[in-house]
């Protein structure tokens, strides 16, 4: 059933209806009252009964329509007709009709093409891989115009509520599909000149990062009870707060033992070497003597090789996965220690910094953040518990400069009047 529309930015009214399999929106210069409404209603369902009694002639009804050499049968042109017909005297097109859009996946294969040299590779896999398992099946058969805001509402709610394989998607990966479909509908809008749907749609609540440091306990335990293969490896993870991709990707060129430093210049996602994140992610981090005597082993192992440091037992480089399920989950649980992701190593570099007063800012570098933010919002909740500072410090400061002068006062006061 069609319906009648109202162009937000111009707040003119235009037809949106079906007639042989295609969508077809023609726009009128009449604005949106209720009289108008009601004057458009009344031709829609005129033209609807003309559809179904197969008698709807496209070309009589929108003669200014482009759509008419494919969708109006040829008519001989009466020489004698004065009066414009009743739905031209109704509706006056005020621009004309759109040409025909391509198909969802066709428009998003190009789009996606032309984004390559503007994306990291770690990027597109990601992007590619959002359009191949979710957004190629949902629209891939539609013309990108034909998509509504009501398609997206309602493919929202699905994304967010049901599941999909084992688990929900979490409100992240929810806006990450969004996103990517509100770039490629915005963009088909601007080349084929159509309404993007995409409009008052706001992304759906997240979940804050979940952070869960180890203690220096667990740090230890798990240093302990790892294959010795893999111990420097998770020891510079610790020490260091690298990102996965960064430690992986690190090669013995920027490993200087004589200033202590590790630069980060490279990484390696899903096999392929990057480089680093953001801008902020080239850094120089610091090495402690635990990082130093750890670089120092693994030097031992692959340094004459002047590749990866951290390789597999084979001298292959390192697959995250792989680590992941034959060493770090299994060696958790010989530790005792409860399930976490490899990121948690990160976290901890972070909190064992923080803990040990650190500056925010030294610690900020080594992190790779652009600023403070993260480890005042994040991070900083977790130092009470690591170092006992709950506010004991403070009260020690107040015992000394005020508690005790105040009861000296007190006791040279109570002289006076025993003297009295």
């Amino acid at each position: 059933m069609g319906k009648i529309r109202v162009r937000e930015e111009t707040n003119r009214l235009y037809f949106d209806f079906r007639y042989k399999g295609v969508r077809c929106r023609e726009y009128t210069a009449l604005p949106d009252t209720p009289a108008n409404r009601k004057r458009m209603e009344g031709l829609l369902r005129r033209i609807e009964a003309e559809i179904i009694a197969g008698v709807f002639d496209y070309g009589k009804t929108f003669p200014g329509s482009r759509r008419i050499e494919r969708l109006a049968p040829p008519r001989p042109i009466d020489s004698d007709a004065t009066e414009a017909p009743p739905s031209q005297q109704a509706v006056s097109p005020s621009e004309p009709d759109r040409p025909e859009t391509p198909l969802f996946q066709e428009f998003i294969d190009e789009w996606m093409g032309e984004k390559e040299v503007e994306w990291k590779r770690s990027y597109q896999k990601k992007q590619v891989d959002i359009v191949n398992l979710y957004l190629r099946p949902e629209f891939g058969k539609k013309s990108v115009s034909d998509i509504t805001r009501a398609d997206l509402l309602k493919y929202r709610a699905y994304l967010a509520k049901d599941a999909h394989g084992t688990k929900t998607l979490s409100g992240a990966r929810v806006n990450q599909i969004m996103n990517l479909l509100k770039q490629v509908l915005d963009e088909a809008a601007d080349r084929f000149d159509f309404i993007t749907p995409y409009v008052r749609i706001k992304p759906v609540k997240q979940g804050r990062s979940k952070v869960d440091p180890f203690s220096l306990d667990e740090v230890r335990s798990f240093l302990h009870e790892v294959d010795p293969h893999w111990r420097p490896y998770f020891t510079v993870r610790f020490f260091t707060g690298m990102r996965t991709s960064e430690i992986d990707g690190l090669k013995w060129r920027y490993v200087f033992f004589d200033r202590r430093e590790i630069v980060v210049e490279e990484t390696l996602v899903h096999g392929l070497e990057d480089t680093p994140k953001t801008a902020t992610s080239y850094r120089t981090i610091q090495m402690n003597q635990l990082v130093f005597d750890a670089l120092q082993e693994q030097w031992e192992r692959t340094g004459q090789t002047d590749g990866f440091v951290f390789q597999s037992k084979r001298g292959e480089p390192v697959r995250y996965r792989n680590v992941n399920n034959r060493v770090w989950y299994p060696t958790l649980k010989k530790a005792g220690l409860k399930k976490r992701n490899p990121y948690q190593t990160r976290h901890t570099a972070a909190t064992l910094w923080l803990a040990s007063g650190e500056s925010p800012e030294w610690i900020a570098r080594q992190m790779g953040h652009s600023n403070t933010k993260m480890l005042f919002t994040v991070y900083s909740r977790y130092v009470p518990n690591l170092t006992r500072q709950d506010g004991s410090a403070f009260e020690r400061l107040l015992a000394r400069n005020f508690v005790k002068p105040c009861l000296a006062d007190a006791g040279e006061h109570e002289e006076e009047g025993g003297h009295e």
